[in-house]
């Protein structure tokens, strides 16, 4: 037998560095998937001798899609470290900060990256099935996805001076304020940014609808949930504590402080991967299986905090008849339902009087060898945990990841993908691209998961019973 492999590459519509290998039973059929993730940086390690209030600076630059997410962990990290809480118009500015990158993460991977298979299909040509085909079939929902990530990144420019990398979130609250100038700026976006959310929306489900079948029976395996709740069970990006619910929507445990996270989460090597398995302790790591991410949020919470989130809420909630949504495919639509929160808790913030206040930063300094802090990244919930000795260098440095937590779900959903489309070695190009979009609903970010550096391959491998790769199909870069 011809030994070929099936090549995607370079990778189309994720982030980050990875490979998929099939295995074929002796029937032809699939019987395993395993998605590898294959660059390793060590940012733990390289971390570790430097003083802890560094962090804040360094850890933006792990990734450049979600990097207030790990500004604001690392920072509450740093705050327990010290013994001190920020200000409430940091607190603000925060929020604001941090909303402003879900939105803008959001609107990447929905209009970007997903809704060219949305809009041109899954077996359309792979070389226009991208967003600059999306720009010329779609030209005003193309500037519209691109305007409403400026918008998101916009938040943090206003009040920093950067869109990117951001700088100015500090232990005790924030470097810079908001001016009122700027204010009034951000709000002006506001009309725009519900239409264009809204529009997706309209989108996503009018997909549902036309495509009913493939909908619900895209990689629909129950999982555990993990996300960060408010006081009464609502949903909560910034600052809240942590729920899991099992696959019936049971609560397994409420109210949990982020700095209890190792009491609950532990992880697991495997050797096919520098992504490791992470598993709900308490149900050991063949039963503990659990997602994280805007699914996973919307699966855990109670209610939104915004009206026309909310609604849509309401409806999401209907799919899934009192239980969790358990489709992978429903990332989409919860990453829409986020958005429109985003934009709307945007405006509450923006007309909060105390918004444009001076009073930004409380002062602290070294108390305590250990700070762990969290917060709800675009993926997932992401922890930063640190320790340090008595002069304050970091002896010791933990991320856990939204995407690695996401780890062993995406292995299994590529599984059941995977049986659905893939028959001996009849492989054509639609099929591989459903088993890559498979990992684009998690929107996955590697770069963040194993703090990689380089290009975006995926390679996907067909092998039969004996090991044998069985099939190549080469999509030109």
């Amino acid at each position: 037998m011809d030994k070929r492999k099936i090549f995607i590459s370079p990778v189309t519509r994720i982030e980050g560095h990875a490979n998929i290998t099939l295995q074929l039973d002796e029937q032809g059929q699939v019987a395993d998937a395993q998605f590898h993730v294959n660059e390793f940086r060590g940012f733990e390690k390289f971390c570790e001798g430097r003083m802890y209030t560094e962090m804040p600076t360094i850890t933006p630059r792990i990734c450049g899609i979600c990097p207030t997410s790990h500004t604001l962990a690392s920072v509450k990290a740093c705050e327990m470290i010290q013994g001190i809480k920020p200000t409430y118009t940091a607190n603000l500015l925060r929020r604001l900060m941090h909303i402003g990158q879900n939105l803008s993460s959001h609107a990447l991977s929905f209009f970007h990256l997903s809704a060219p298979d949305f809009l041109l299909g899954y077996d359309s040509d792979p070389a226009k099935r991208n967003i600059l085909g999306i720009a010329e079939k779609y030209p005003d929902l193309a500037r519209r996805g691109i305007r409403l990530r400026k918008f998101g990144q916009e938040m943090s420019e206003r009040i920093t001076g950067k869109k990117i990398h951001i700088m100015g979130i500090v232990p005790g609250g924030m470097a810079f304020p908001l001016t009122e100038d700027n204010r009034k700026a951000l709000l002006e976006w506001i009309p725009e940014a519900l239409e264009t959310v809204q529009m997706g929306i309209h989108l996503i489900k009018k997909f549902h609808e036309e495509h009913a079948d493939m909908v619900h029976s895209f990689a629909t395996s129950p999982t555990l949930y993990l996300g960060t709740v408010g006081p009464g069970g609502e949903h909560e990006l910034y600052d809240g504590k942590l729920r899991f619910v099992n696959e019936d929507g049971m609560i397994l445990q409420d109210q949990l402080s982020p700095t209890a996270y190792l009491d609950y989460i532990a992880e697991r090597s495997v050797n096919w991967s520098y992504l490791k398995y992470p598993y709900y302790k308490p149900y050991g790591f063949e039963k503990g299986i659990y997602r994280v991410g805007p699914l996973a949020r919307l699966n855990v919470c109670t209610r939104m905090k915004t009206p026309l989130a909310q609604h849509e809420f309401e409806y999401f909630k209907l799919l899934g008849g009192g239980k969790p949504v358990h489709g992978t495919f429903f990332y989409h639509y919860t990453r829409l339902i986020e958005a429109l929160s985003d934009v709307e808790d945007a405006e509450r913030i923006l007309r909060d009087p105390e918004v444009t206040s001076l009073h930004i930063q409380h002062h602290g300094r070294w108390n305590y060898e250990e700070g762990i802090g969290s917060s709800e990244a675009p993926r997932g919930t992401l922890f930063h945990h640190y320790r340090t000795d008595a002069t304050g260098k970091l002896v010791r440095v933990n991320l856990l990841i939204a995407t690695g937590q996401n780890n062993p779900s995406m292995n299994r959903s590529v599984l059941e993908v995977a049986r659905q489309y893939v028959r001996g070695d009849e492989v054509q190009e639609g099929m591989l691209n459903r088993v890559e979009s498979t990992i684009r609903c998690y929107d996955p970010c590697l770069s963040c998961s194993t703090h990689a550096l380089g290009e975006m391959p995926m390679v996907v491998e067909l092998k039969d019973a004996e090991g044998n790769v069985v099939k190549r199909l080469e999509r030109g870069g």
